[in-house]
């Protein structure tokens, strides 16, 4: 019982390294690794910046020699294939490393269970399976990069009392109190990229960067939906542009001189296909996953929410729930939906809820 209460102990520990990664080791999944010998951690690591160097090497250098015979916790299995630096798994043999306890199979075809054969063929004893619905978790966005060829999408949004999301106009209103909208600044930070739509950015130039105390170099790749190139380059987005990365996703017919203006200013544009007229999700999701996206966050207004939705591509939600009323001429949350497309979903269930100050957050995921 000693020996499995620890494991749990130090696995959750693991987890928990591991989300430190969140939002900036893209293209490679955020893992937690921790060395313990004899009870006692020695060794600890998460993936890094750029996705290197990975957890398991950053948690054997902080062992140092403490590694031989000592047991080996992470949250994804290790790597076995040769790419910028080798295999996590022969580091793990040569390490001396007696036990390999991992959370999650890694679907990725160059590892996807070699990681693991390899730790046995050298004698290494393999615990499969701990924690692993919250590791499930954890790597959602590598899962479904690999698997669907899109990010993991999440979708927000700051719903008023009466279930407004905007005053008359799209003018906007504060919804939420400062500690909910602290909570947003952190998801935007545990997510790869942003993405709203260009009507959000014409209303409000918003700049969609963390702005929690000393976290504006971890904000996340800011991503506009822009079918005609309107965006202004007089935007905070444009005139950031070099600093936080901002990628336009714009239609095959866009304007190529506004094109030449934006790139001019350090703006990706990326030409998608239109589907019935709008720009075709799928492929704003997939162009997004061959630049490295797994997490992506929606923070778009009503048509770009309602856009995800009505095609099956939100993965979890998260409803904020202010205590103030906007009034009936208010904006409603998705365009042309009612609420309960979401909340009522029969893709999506309820995870949690919970109070944050005076608002209620919601949690959904996909069934």
């Amino acid at each position: 019982m000693t020996r499995v209460a620890d494991d749990l102990r130090f696995m959750r520990l693991a987890l928990t390294l591991g989300r430190r990664g969140l939002g900036n080791t893209w293209p490679n999944p955020a893992v937690g690794a921790l060395v313990v010998k004899d009870g006692i951690l020695v060794g600890r690591g998460w993936t890094q910046p750029g996705g290197r160097p990975h957890a398991e090497t950053e948690a054997l250098r902080r062992a140092g020699d403490q590694t031989r015979g000592a047991t080996l916790y992470v949250t994804l299995e290790p790597c076995s294939h040769h790419g910028r630096t080798p295999p996590c798994a022969d580091a793990i043999v040569d390490a001396g490393i007696a036990r390999v306890v991992s959370a999650l199979g890694d679907p990725n075809p160059t590892v996807a269970g070699d990681g693991y054969a390899r730790l046995r063929a050298a004698g290494i004893e393999v615990s499969e399976g701990l924690c692993a619905e919250e590791a499930r978790r954890d790597h959602a966005g590598h899962i479904r990069r690999i698997l669907d060829g899109r990010p993991h999408v999440m979708l927000k949004l700051a719903v008023s009392a009466d279930g407004k999301v905007a005053r008359a106009g799209r003018k906007p209103a504060q919804i939420t109190g400062e500690i909910t909208r602290a909570r947003v600044h952190l998801m935007r930070a545990m997510n790869d990229a942003i993405l709203v739509g260009i009507g959000t950015v014409l209303a409000d130039d918003p700049a969609l960067t963390c702005r929690l105390p000393g976290m504006l170099t971890v904000s996340p790749v800011r991503v506009v939906l822009d079918p005609a190139l309107r965006l202004p380059l007089t935007s905070r987005l444009v005139t950031g542009a070099r600093d936080i990365p901002v990628w336009a996703f714009c239609a095959a017919d866009a304007p190529s001189e506004r094109e030449t203006l934006l790139s001019e200013r350090g703006v990706i544009v990326v030409r998608v296909p239109r589907e019935n007229g709008m720009l075709d999700l799928s492929a704003v999701l997939h162009a997004l996953s061959e630049r490295g996206i797994t997490r992506l966050m929606v923070e778009g207004g009503p048509k770009v929410a309602a856009s995800f939705l009505r095609a099956d591509l939100v993965d979890e939600a998260v409803l904020l729930h202010g205590p103030a009323h906007i009034g009936p001429d208010g904006i409603d949350p998705l365009d042309g939906l009612p609420l309960n497309a979401l909340t009522a979903s029969p893709k999506l269930q309820l995870l949690a809820s919970e109070a944050v100050g005076e608002d209620r957050l919601e949690q959904y995921e996909r069934r």
